[in-house]
């Protein structure tokens, strides 16, 4: 019965005690909302519950107001920030990047083959490098340059295009910029970064050619929410490839880029469908 047209995901987070599961279980089956799949975990550190239910009607066509107010009296009892998502709507995901294009060719890729599911309706960068990409995809593209001492108006103007774009998500997709702590702060939650998981070992540039010189045995990249800590943001996924003496530095640069490509895609998927919960400095992540 799992269809993306007419099937719901519920959202829970709330502190963690006795008889959630069975009240919302209870709530959707009295409502014949057939329950297709259902995670849920309680933290012991911080004592907070997170819940992911994945539900279709069966007798009726769904309706917010009502579900809203039929849930209240649950959600106030357990104290609940929660959300329900029709899976009919993509989320609106936009792509910023400096001159690499790897990740951004991916999502692209993905996005055209409906790999994932989202809209993206632009693409932003500090150069103009990608631009024949963004019209190759017949996506809009935005050249944003970050002139000397012009950080903070270039970031207004990227805030700018977020509302204009009305983005649920960006990804910074090898965007070579550090963002302020302002920014960073209003889309918390809402921006994920992709790095070499070499930090904070080969910090700087040309962290490949570093890591050959020091021998790596491990290839890595880290998806994560972006936070005023550069690239210390909550993580959402990671990946390693091994290597070895052999590989040469452009080797190893083609690793990364694949690596890079595939954690992005995979943190980007676990975000739009709604499997990612921040929980202090980490994440909580049904798969």
């Amino acid at each position: 019965m799992s269809r993306p047209d007419s099937s719901y995901i519920l959202t829970i987070v709330c502190p963690d005690t006795v008889g959630i599961v069975a009240a919302v279980a209870g709530f959707l089956a009295e409502r014949r909302y057939f329950i297709e799949a259902s995670d849920h975990y309680g933290d012991p550190d911080t004592q907070r519950f997170f819940m992911r239910t994945r539900f279709t009607p069966t007798d009726e066509p769904f309706s917010r107001t009502r579900f809203t107010d039929a849930f209240a009296p649950i959600a106030e009892r357990f104290a609940m920030d929660w959300h329900v998502f029709d899976l009919k709507i993509l989320p609106r995901v936009l792509l910023v990047a400096s001159k690499h294009e790897h990740c951004v060719n991916d999502l692209l890729y993905r996005y055209r083959t409906g790999a994932l599911r989202m809209t993206i309706p632009a693409i932003v960068s500090n150069h103009l490098d990608l631009a024949p990409l963004a019209d190759w995809h017949r996506v809009p593209f935005f050249h944003v340059p970050v002139e000397p001492g012009g950080k903070p108006a270039a970031e207004r103007r990227l805030l700018e295009i977020i509302d204009d774009t009305k983005a649920d998500l960006v990804v910074l997709a090898r965007y070579m910029q550090i963002l302020s702590d302002e920014l960073c702060h209003r889309m918390a939650g809402r921006m994920i970064n992709i790095h070499h998981s070499f930090l904070p070992g080969f910090k700087g540039a040309r962290p490949y050619h570093k890591a050959h010189e020091h021998g790596v045995k491990l290839i890595g990249a880290t998806a994560h929410y972006v936070s005023p800590a550069l690239d210390e943001g909550p993580i959402i996924e990671q990946m390693v490839e091994r290597v070895d003496h052999g590989q040469s530095v452009d080797e190893l640069v083609a690793v990364g880029r694949d690596v890079e490509s595939i954690t992005l895609a995979r943190a980007v998927g676990l975000h739009i469908n709604h499997r990612v919960f921040p929980n202090g400095n980490k994440t909580v992540v049904f798969r």
